[in-house]
């Protein structure tokens, strides 16, 4: 793969973050019971990348807010729990952009974030 995510099969700007994080999907019956043992009874498991980038052009800002606004997005990169590349569907959360600066034809974002989740469990 040549870039650190692909969107739908496509690459753009390298993010200047990326945090991993897998979040535990439990049953409706997990929890402790009057003995003190927990019963987590996971039947699945969810991804979930914070993205942002930082200096974006107009331009750049644009290609991955448009990559990024469907319903659902394909996303590949690389999994450290898997060990290997992986395609997975995720929705977006609420994307946050700062502006830079705003001269004519300089104009810059300081910084794009959003969460991407993991559709299935």
């Amino acid at each position: 793969m040549d870039g650190v995510i692909l969107v739908d099969g496509k690459t753009f700007k390298c993010p200047s973050k990326l945090r991993w994080k897998k979040s535990d999907i439990s049953a409706k019956d997990a929890g402790r019971t009057d003995d003190k043992t927990m019963h987590k009874n996971r039947i699945g498991m969810s991804r979930t990348l914070s993205l942002g980038w930082s200096n974006l052009t107009k331009q750049e800002i644009h290609e991955i807010l448009v990559a990024f606004n469907p319903e659902y997005v394909n996303v590949t990169y690389w999994d450290p729990l898997d060990g290997s590349d992986t395609t997975r569907s995720f929705y977006t959360g609420d994307m946050e952009a700062d502006v830079k600066w705003w001269a004519k034809g300089r104009e810059r974002y300081s910084s794009l974030n959003f969460d991407i989740i993991e559709r299935y469990g």
